[in-house]
């Protein structure tokens, strides 16, 4: 065959292959996608040691066998790179969650590079396992590998903002990308403010995460130009390290400068360069008052001392450290990402906007396969149920088949052409049998001990559960309302199980050290309506304004700044937030949604009492559940610093209806069905917060507790459009059956 010569322009071939080129290095090896926050390295990495089963309760496997199957199978260039990613991967002091465990040398602080992949080990942690990983099979969209052997996900399923929490970095041609990483439970925060309020601004977002939040500690010396670069994406952070005074504790002992916590960008070769600046300074006469400099880091964490002089100045010493070292350095943040394909500067809103996206679709796809798998079950089990109730039919047309075929085209056409019964009588109900295909083949499957009654009773309950779950995935995939609040949930579990406490101050000024003020004592009233928007008033403004504001809001509680507010639910939650948490607010101001600032949620939880904890101090309070149990608890069981708590136990399927005071004198019991007990409140036994509580009305089999009135307290209440005085009403034991109302 010929040759067939194309002629074109030098330029032109050179500027579109460069172009090419471009593109690849940046879509395909530099920049993380926004979805998932991974570069395709890391994502390839990960991926190849969840199928080599490499979990967080297995055994380490050797660094070369990941690196190996991984160049293999997903990412053919160069076995460095793949071991250089599994490495950072590992360090927790590069990346704000690690997400893989390494056993060996994987390298220090300090700049020391780890050991050869054929020395050292690995494994998942549990959190890239648990938040990274599952769910593969339900979620994502897989693609072919580089020679098209092999299926790798386009992305993983990650289920929190990776691209924030453990940031990226990455030189591509012509474009860089440089995100910090984030506190995870802030920016699980975040998320749930934004899914709440998509128009939320970038400024309301900070309230709950205010910045980067580097996993070396330091401090973030410009707080306020933080708005600024998350509204666009790009700028530069301030970064200092942490210096504390170490006084000498003879007079012969000399007084130290330590820094315990460096700037992020000063890990590796950085703390090396900063000690030799700090000895030019010394030398060169600018910091006469240190008299010895030594690095005392170890795996415990950084310690770089400097012996003073007596009587050395010690900030003018900062200043210096600050000004010509690396302990004050700048972090630039360009917060570009893959999204629909293309590099882009996201803002905060658009990385979470992307991230969002992200989980809508994969929620979306888990579900629905989630139904399909219950929907078929539900065929089948009842195909079982029914094949239980005619079993005799059954093993009358399986004794009378010659084979397999025979007995599966009757079971599901009701043909008997070719069955044989033993004993006549059964053919007209034969011809009825209309069975699917796959409940014919779960009933041909089935064994024997399926028909023992225990096991019949547990198959109905299955077929329940299976109603159950349907009901459920169906309600979560029409309802965008739903699903967002499983993400929340999601996103609630994660951050319980994961998050950490964050290691890098934000402030303003010149001060290394940043200190709060201490909380003022002064009085206030925190009020929320009806729709659980609550704030602060100062004690001026709510004395002048009593009327109105106890009209229009539900719950109001004066209190001091000290004090704890405390929501009782009938899920038998007690919430707890600090007053301080609180935002303060004028009298026609909004307010915060309760669930913004407290764990308390309004869609599944309904508020049963709320004061707070100096209020109820000393006193006791008296429980009621649904199904009638009741007891006193003293309020001293629920002083806790834990911001959620189970204020009570009891029963599946039971709920809180009254938490109150508990008062001297008599309660009353009232049921759905209008049935009324009187008794003494002694005779209600006091218990811990974690017990049941006794049975105080007898139920019949439909009715429920609704009300537990206190005599004294109540007086006359209404029930169905009727006055009942409750003083009036018989005085009887605990555990009785009550009185019924008449309502004519």
């Amino acid at each position: 065959m010929a040759e067939k010569i194309i002629t074109t322009e030098y330029s032109e071939e050179m500027q579109r292959s460069y172009m090419n080129y471009s593109m690849s290095v940046i879509t395909a090896r530099a920049i993380p996608d926004a979805r998932d926050g991974l570069k395709p390295v890391q994502r390839r990495v990960l991926y190849d040691m969840s199928e080599l089963k490499l979990g967080h309760d297995k055994p380490h496997r050797k660094s070369a066998r990941i690196v190996g199957d991984t160049m293999g199978k997903y990412h053919p260039h160069g076995d460095s790179s793949i071991y250089d990613t599994l490495v950072v991967m590992s360090q927790n002091f590069k990346k704000g969650m690690a997400l893989i465990d390494g056993h060996g040398n994987f390298g220090s602080i300090e700049g020391d590079g780890a050991a050869a992949m054929r020395y050292t080990e690995a494994r998942l942690e549990k959190f890239a396992e648990e938040v990274y990983l599952k769910d593969l099979d339900k979620t994502v969209d897989f693609v072919p590998n580089y020679d098209e052997t092999e299926k790798e996900p386009e992305v993983l399923p990650v289920r929190v903002p990776n691209l924030l929490i453990n940031g990226a970095e990455g030189i591509a041609v012509g474009m860089s990308t440089s995100i910090p990483p984030h506190n995870l439970g802030e920016v699980v925060d975040a998320v749930k403010a934004y899914i709440q309020n998509p128009d939320i601004t970038t400024e309301e977002l900070m309230r709950y995460m205010p910045g980067p939040d580097f996993p070396t500690g330091g401090i973030i010396a410009n707080k306020k130009d933080l708005p600024a670069i998350y509204e666009t994406g790009a700028g530069k952070i301030k970064l200092r390290g942490r210096i504390e005074v170490e006084l000498g504790k003879r007079r012969s002992d000399k007084d130290k400068l330590v820094i315990t916590e460096i700037p992020y960008t000063m890990i590796g070769a950085g703390i090396n360069k900063f000690l030799m600046d700090v000895a030019d300074l010394v030398e060169s006469k600018k910091l006469t008052d240190v008299t010895d400099i030594s690095n005392q880091s170890n795996k415990e964490g950084i310690r770089i001392v400097l012996e003073l002089k007596k009587d050395a100045d010690v900030e003018k010493i900062k200043n210096i450290l600050y000004k010509k070292t690396k302990l004050e350095d700048t972090y630039g943040v360009n917060m570009l990402a893959i999204a629909d394909g293309r590099p882009e500067t996201l803002n905060l809103r658009g990385i979470l906007k992307n991230y969002l996206d992200f989980q809508y679709k994969n929620n979306t796809r888990k579900y629905q396969v989630l139904l399909e798998k219950e929907l078929e079950k539900k065929e089948i089990k009842e195909g079982l149920i029914k094949a239980c109730d005619v079993i005799d039919l059954i093993i009358a047309i399986l004794r009378g088949s010659k084979n397999l075929k025979d007995a599966k085209a009757c079971l599901m056409e009701g043909d008997i052409s070719r069955i044989n019964f033993r004993v006549p009588g059964f053919e007209e109900d034969a011809k009825q049998l209309r069975f699917t295909e796959k409940q014919a083949t779960a009933i041909l499957e089935m064994r024997l001990y399926k028909l023992i009654g225990l096991e019949i009773l547990a198959l109905e309950k299955e077929y329940r559960e299976t109603l159950r779950k349907i009901k459920e995935y169906q309600h979560i995939l029409k309802n965008r309302d739903t699903m967002n609040q499983v993400i929340m949930e999601d996103l609630d579990a994660i951050k319980e199980e994961f998050a950490m406490i964050r290691m890098t101050d934000i402030e303003d000024g010149k001060e290394a050290v940043y200190e709060e003020a201490p909380v003022e004592v002064q009085e206030v009233a925190f009020i929320m309506d009806r729709f659980g928007y609550c704030k602060l008033l100062d004690k001026s403004t709510y004395e002048r304004n009593l009327e109105t504001v106890e009209s229009e809001h539900p719950h109001v509680v004066r209190c001091l700044t000290t004090d704890k507010i405390c929501l009782f639910t009938d899920t038998g939650m007690l919430y707890q937030l600090k007053v301080t948490d609180i935002p303060m607010g004028k009298l026609r101001d909004k307010g915060t949604p309760i669930e913004n600032i407290s764990k308390y949620d309004g869609k599944t939880e309904r508020i049963l009492m709320l004061t707070s904890l100096e209020q109820i101090m000393g006193k006791k309070l008296i429980f009621a559940t649904r199904m009638a149990s009741v007891k006193v608890v003293p309020a001293e069981e629920f002083i806790t610093n834990n911001r959620a708590v189970a204020s009570t136990k009891f029963q599946d399927d039971d709920k809180l209806v009254t938490v109150r005071a508990a008062a001297e004198g008599d309660v009353v019991l009232q049921t759905i069905n209008g049935y009324f007990l009187r008794f003494p409140c002694g005779e209600i036994s006091e218990m811990k917060k974690n017990s049941k509580g006794v049975r105080g009305i007898k139920l019949e089999r439909d009715d429920e507790l609704e009300h537990l009135y206190l005599v004294d307290e109540d007086g006359t209440i209404l029930y169905k459009k009727k006055e009942v005085q409750l003083n009036r009403l018989k005085i009887a034991k605990r555990d009785g059956k009550g009185t019924k109302v008449r309502l004519s």
